[in-house]
This record gives structure tokens, sequence and C-alpha cells, in this order.
């Protein structure tokens, strides 16, 4: 199961539960047999806009300044439940287990404080990354030698890279070392193994933690060689949580991080990520081969 519900789960949760309702309530249109427009919703509110209320609805914000918002579009989108209007308010209310998150948020790329809440929160975690060791696997020598090595382009900070680091390896804990851990599994290309990062002992080191993971029992890896059947040319990671829909993350050029709960693109990756699983190497393959590797350093 996963992890007791935070508050970007929360937020979540209340959006989806608006936009079913939105979608859904009497028309105001006589055109429209059901549902209304956000822009319709939010005509005469104060203080939330049509942009605003597609962003609740995300799960990237809630009504926390005016939660008198949220109970005025519940009337207009005919709930009349108490017990279902309190459930709702209730969802609204802050959750104050991502206070760890806040003194990375000035550092982290648009989305990505909405990932890193979900991805600490999900029971099974899927992903494949064709160049780079995936972020939850890495050490954390891997993952500062790394970003040192994008320094020079991305023109970053000493104290962007301290945090960016320190944010991944929190992370990993929030992730993997959990009373609850999420069950992960992970592909890598055999050139996000072969692709030298830092000095020889950073790359042994990542070796010997992706054979340590690889054993655990709530972690699979697996290496796609080179020339071997289909993979994908875009790294990507699909979140389970839980009763929630599932969510496919994919970073765009810019570095932002994009999600979608939309079952169609959730299940295009699904059935990626199942193709690239038949053609890599098994789990004890995986295991002996990054073995070999680490012995070669």
């Amino acid at each position: 199961m996963a992890a007791k519900r935070g508050a970007t789960g929360r937020r979540l949760e209340l959006g989806i539960q608006l936009r079913r309702l939105r979608e859904n309530c009497p028309s105001v249109e006589e055109d429209r047999s059901k549902g209304m427009t956000r822009r319709e919703a939010v005509r005469g509110l104060r203080d939330i806009s049509e942009p605003t209320l597609a962003r609740i609805e995300l799960g990237e914000l809630n009504f926390r300044r005016n939660v008198g918002n949220l109970r005025t579009l519940l009337k207009r989108y005919g709930v009349t439940d108490p017990a279902l209007v309190e459930q709702l308010v209730e969802l609204n209310r802050e959750a104050p287990n991502e206070d760890w998150m806040t003194r990375y948020r000035s550092f982290m790329p648009t989305g990505m404080p909405h990932y890193v809440g979900l991805e600490a929160e999900a029971s099974a975690i899927t992903a494949y990354h064709p160049t780079v060791v995936y972020g939850l696997v890495q050490t954390e020598a891997y993952a500062k030698a790394i970003f040192e090595m994008e320094r020079p382009v991305e023109d970053t900070t000493g104290e962007f890279i301290k945090r960016n680091v320190e944010l991944r390896m929190e992370r990993k804990r929030r992730v993997l070392n959990r009373e609850d851990p999420a069950r992960l599994r992970v592909i890598i290309g055999e050139a996000a193994l072969q692709n030298p990062v830092g000095e020889p002992d950073v790359m042994r080191e990542q070796y010997e933690e992706i054979i340590r993971l690889a054993r655990e029992d709530q972690v699979s890896i697996q290496v796609i060689p080179f020339r071997r059947g289909y993979r994908s040319i875009t790294d990507f990671t699909i979140l389970a949580l839980g009763d929630l829909p599932s969510r496919v993350q994919v970073d765009n050029g810019w570095g932002a991080i994009s999600t979608s709960d939309k079952p169609r693109e959730v299940e295009r990756f699904e059935r990626r990520f199942n193709a690239m699983a038949g053609v890599a190497l098994g789990v004890e393959e995986s295991i002996e081969f990054v073995s070999e590797l680490a012995r070669e350093q």
C-alpha cells in the first residue's frame, strides 16, 4: 500500500473529484447536456481564475486562502450532501509532511515539487532511462558528478548542485527506506552504465549500489544491452498511486517536469516498458552484467 497520503496526494484527490463534479454537474448552457467549463465555474468568484482552477484540478494548488470558494464551487456543481462537502473541505486542509521540500523548492524546475510529492507517496514506481543511471538508484557521488558535468553548460552554482544532490538523496530515502517502501522496477540502458561519469571510483561505487539494490525484495533492475530489440528513445517514469489514477512523467527540453494521468498516455508508456522488459537482461543476468563492469574499474 502507499504511504499515508500527504499534501500532494490530498490536493490531487481533491482536484480529481472537483474535475469530475464540474464535468458531470447540471449544465448552465442550453446546448450542453451536462457539465460546465472552468470559465463558467469561476465566474464572479474572488481570488480564483480559470487558470487557477485548472491548477487546482491538476492537484498543484488548493483553496488554502479561501475555502469559501470551494464551498461556492460545490454549490454550483449541485453538491448538496453535507457529508461529501465536509469530506472535500477536509481534503483541502494542508498535510504537514511536505515541509522537508521547502528548502529545495527554489532550485526545482517547473512541475517538480508536485512530482516529488507524488513520488514519495507512490506504491510502485516503474522507470526507464537510456543514457544516465535512474535518479532513485544513483549514489551521492554519481549524482554530484552528473551535476558538476552539466555545470559549465547550465551555468549553475555550487549551492544549486549541493541542494539538488541533497534533494535526490532525500527522495531516494523517502521512496526506498520508508516503513512501506515503494516497489521499484527500473530498466537502464547499457549506455547509462558505459558512459563514464566522474572518476573510476565513482562508477565502481555506482555499480555496487545498483547490485545492492537489485538484490532487495522490492526492487527489480534490468539492463537493456546495445542492439537488443525495441527501446524507447526517451526516459520516463510511471507512478502507481493506490486508489488514485497512475501518472506518467517525462522531462522536456527546458528542464520542466510534465505528468499525465490520462489512461491512454499511461498505457502507452506501460506498453513501452513491458516491450523493453521482454528483451532486456533478466535481473540475475543484469546483476552479473553490472558486476563485470565493476570488476573492470
